[in-house]
């Protein structure tokens, strides 16, 4: 079971989890629109290969525009052998911009 939060609720843990990462993983041109300031933008087809500048002792919450290819970029970690805490941003970019 994929763990998931909402931009609200990430909103809170970015104020009290320092160590809390921020993962985008849509592409530059969206990004470019709209990002959550300090986050790490890595588009979903790199995820994997470069998994190894994510450090599994620091919890991420993987947010992209609506929720989907968050999931998609959990699950493809997870299945890669990715050790570290994961949470999908459920409603992406869309419901922390509605905010």
């Amino acid at each position: 079971m994929m763990k998931e939060v909402s931009a609200d609720e990430l909103r809170g843990r970015l104020e009290t989890e320092k160590d809390l990462v921020v993962l985008d993983v849509r592409e530059p041109d969206e990004v470019a629109q709209a990002a959550i300031s300090g986050s790490v933008n890595m588009p979903l087809g790199q995820v994997v290969d470069r998994m190894s500048e994510l450090d599994p002792a620091r919890p991420t919450a993987v947010i992209c525009a609506a929720g989907v290819r968050s999931a998609k970029a959990i699950e493809a970690l997870t299945t890669a052998g990715y050790a570290g805490e994961l949470v999908n941003v459920t409603g992406g970019m869309k419901a922390w911009l509605s905010q």
